[in-house]
């Protein structure tokens, strides 16, 4: 299905009737892969997913975006969409989690005026969590900040323009190389924001599944969510890694329906 949220074309699945349930995937991903997960939860709920401005089959914002954005966007998106629902659910995967940590810790505290209550959510190998950088990291960021400084201030960037954006893929991640100048500059404000201090605002039972395996978002991550969040508990997949969802999906599936009243 397609939507015109704020100008962009949204691709999105609508599927099951009962609660409202939607779901955010993680960066470089989309709602292919929550497939399984989108007919397991259909059996109760009414569940929505999208893939956000800059993945899947949606459109790329027209300007980078942050985590607040990205929060307005998946409002704009409910609020047009679905304006007389009075309950949602909200699980989120990676990146999605980050998103459901600072819209719901502002509905708590008032800054963000929903006309809709989160009874519950389901944070997934969720991103929020600061990396503790290794030494090798460490240095690494030093030597492109070497380079780039360099670059800027000899003049060589304006006389080759393409420096300065191969300096970049070379010292990026993965994702930051593969994604489009935007999505970079998009990538940069998501990542590079430390959403521990609103964790404690995520007051409602939040299920926290993690892969014991994840080198993206350790386990580590999850229990210091648990640590913070009041009312979340941590259920841990061994031999999972940072898609636990689909690395066992019989074992997901029993632990989330465990937490939403669904049979397996």
């Amino acid at each position: 299905m397609k939507a015109n949220i704020n100008g962009l074309n949204i691709n999105y699945i609508d599927e099951g009737t009962g609660t409202l349930m939607v779901l955010l995937h993680g960066w470089g991903s989309n709602i292919e892969l929550f497939s399984g997960l989108v007919n397991f939860t259909k059996q109760k709920y009414h569940v929505v997913a999208m893939d956000m401005p800059g993945f899947g089959k949606s459109d790329e914002p027209k300007e980078p975006m942050n985590v607040d954005d990205y929060v307005n966007f998946v409002l704009d998106f409910v609020r047009q969409l679905y304006p007389d629902e009075k309950e949602i659910i909200f699980l989120g995967h990676s990146m999605g989690g980050r998103i459901i940590i600072k819209l719901t810790s502002g509905i708590h505290d008032g800054r963000i005026k929903a006309g809709f209550r989160v009874p519950k959510v389901i944070l997934t190998d969720a991103a929020g969590v600061p990396p503790v950088r290794t030494a090798a990291q460490s240095k690494r960021t030093k030597r492109y900040k070497f380079y780039k400084n360099l670059i800027t201030k000899t003049g060589i960037s304006k006389a080759f323009p393409g420096a300065l954006d191969a300096l970049q893929k070379k010292f990026g991640s993965a994702d930051y190389a593969a994604a489009s100048p935007v999505m970079r500059a998009s990538l940069v404000k998501v990542v590079n924001e430390d959403l521990t201090p609103y964790m404690p605002s995520v007051t409602m039972p939040a299920l926290l599944i993690w892969g014991d395996q994840d080198t993206a978002t350790p386990l580590s991550d999850g229990q210091k969510m648990e640590e913070l969040m009041p009312e979340a508990g941590l259920a841990v997949i061994n031999g999972a890694g940072h898609y636990s969802f689909l690395d066992n999906v019989y074992l997901y599936n029993k632990i989330l329906g465990s937490f939403l009243g669904i049979s397996i």
